[in-house]
C-alpha cells in the first residue's frame, strides 16, 4: 500500500499560512498548509473564478473524482474560468490534518487533531484566496461535505461568494445522518489496531475502516440500484456480488484514506447547522440573498430531496434541480454529464444577470 502522501498529484500546490489558526471551538492550530489545484488562467478582473469543494474522502484532485464536468463547454471550462479546488482542513491529501505534524510533540497529531468545523474548513478556504488575490468567487460548487461548505461560504462571506450550487445536501446534519457516522466511527474504533488513534503507518485498523465504508457505501446509493446491479447474483465462488463490491469498496478506502482524518471529517459533518451560533436556522438561511441552485437527487437515501426542497423554500433567491436517477446519493459523481451541463447552464444564467 502507497503512503496517502504519494497518492497527491504532482500537480498540487500549497500554500502555508504561519500565523497561528483559532477554530470555532477554541484550539489553536500554530500553522496551516492548504493544499490546492488551480485550472485555467485569472482573468485581468480577477472574477471568472469557480471554487469547487470536494466532498467526505475527496482532494483537491477534481479533475480525477469530477473529471466529466471538466472540459470546454462543460461546467469546469478551463479556457473561460479559473478553476480552483484545495483539499479541506482536517484531510490527508496535503491539508493540515491528523496525518500532518504536530509542533508541540515531534509527531503527527492523529487523535490530538482538534474538533473542527465545517466552518473552519471555509475560513481556511478563505485565508487561501486572500493568498491569491481573489476578493471575488462567481460560483461555489460541491456537494455532500462540499455541499456543507457551499452553504457555509453564503453565509459567512456572501460578499465574496457570489453564487451557490450546492448538491445533495442539507441546512442542518440530521440525526439520521449523525447516527450513520457514529455507527462508522464505532467500527473503526473497535479494530484492534485502533489503538485509541495512535496506530502505525504500516498497520492502521484497516477492518474497521473498510467496515465504515462499507456502510457508507450502503448509504451512498439506493435499494433500486443494488437491485438492479447485483440482485441475487453470485460470483464463481459461490459469494454474492453485493458482498464482493462491499468488501471491494471498503479495500479501495482503505488503500487510500486515513481512519483518524475520516473520523474528524464526519464529526465535522455532524456539526453542519447553519442556525448554529446565528440567530436561528431559518433566519440564518433567509438571510443568504445570493442566487442558489440546488441539486436534488431523488433516489438519495442519505439526504433525502425534502430536505433540498426545505432550504429552496427557505433560501430568497433560490432555484431546485432534480437528478432523477436510481444510483442514490453518489448521482453526482456518476452522471457527469447532466450534472456538467447544469452547472454550465447555471453559470450562463447568472452571467446573463450579471
Amino acid at each position: 500500500m502507497k503512503p496517502i502522501n504519494e497518492l497527491i498529484s504532482p500537480d498540487t500546490k500549497h500554500y502555508s499560512f504561519t500565523e497561528p489558526f483559532q477554530t470555532e471551538l477554541g484550539a489553536t492550530l500554530p500553522s496551516v498548509e492548504v493544499a490546492y489545484r488551480t485550472w485555467g488562467t485569472l482573468n485581468e478582473a480577477r472574477d471568472n473564478v469557480i471554487l469547487i469543494c470536494h466532498a467526505l474522502t475527496g482532494s483537491a484532485d477534481a479533475d480525477q473524482w469530477w473529471g466529466g464536468l471538466f472540459g470546454e463547454g462543460c461546467g469546469f471550462d478551463a479556457t473561460r474560468d479559473f478553476i480552483i479546488c484545495s483539499n479541506v482542513l482536517g484531510s490527508c491529501y496535503g491539508t493540515t490534518g491528523p496525518l500532518s505534524p504536530n509542533p508541540a510533540t515531534g509527531r503527527h497529531y492523529g487523535p490530538d487533531f482538534p474538533l473542527i468545523t465545517i466552518r473552519d474548513m471555509v475560513h481556511v478556504e478563505r485565508h487561501l484566496l486572500r493568498h491569491l488575490g481573489i476578493e471575488r468567487v462567481k460560483l461555489v460548487v460541491g456537494a455532500s461535505l462540499g455541499g456543507m461548505q457551499v452553504l457555509e461560504w453564503g453565509a459567512l462571506y456572501p460578499e465574496v461568494a457570489l453564487a451557490l450550487m450546492p448538491m445533495g445536501i442539507s441546512g442542518r446534519h440530521s440525526a439520521w445522518c449523525i447516527a450513520q457516522s457514529e455507527a462508522q466511527r464505532q467500527a473503526i474504533m473497535a479494530d484492534a489496531l485502533w489503538k485509541d488513534g495512535w496506530y502505525e503507518e504500516d498497520a492502521p485498523p484497516a477492518r474497521g475502516l473498510g467496515a465504515a465504508r462499507m456502510m457508507a457505501m450502503c448509504t451512498y446509493r439506493s435499494f433500486r440500484n443494488f437491485e438492479e446491479k447485483f440482485g441475487r447474483q453470485r460470483q464463481e465462488d459461490g459469494t454474492f456480488k453485493a458482498v464482493s463490491y462491499m468488501h471491494h469498496q471498503g479495500g479501495r478506502l482503505v488503500e487510500r484514506f486515513d481512519a483518524n482524518t475520516y473520523i474528524t471529517l464526519t464529526r465535522a459533518m455532524d456539526m453542519h447547522d447553519l442556525g448554529r451560533g446565528r440567530s436561528g436556522y431559518e433566519e440564518a438561511v433567509c438571510a443568504m440573498t445570493q442566487p442558489v441552485e440546488i441539486l436534488s437527487i431523488d433516489s438519495d437515501v442519505l439526504y433525502p430531496k425534502s430536505e433540498q426542497q426545505e432550504l429552496a423554500c427557505l433560501l430568497p433567491n433560490s432555484k431546485i434541480l432534480y437528478l432523477d436517477e436510481p444510483y442514490g446519493h453518489d448521482a453526482f459523481l456518476i452522471d457527469v454529464e447532466r450534472v456538467s451541463r447544469m452547472v454550465r447552464d447555471f453559470l450562463q444564467a447568472i452571467s446573463r444577470k450579471g
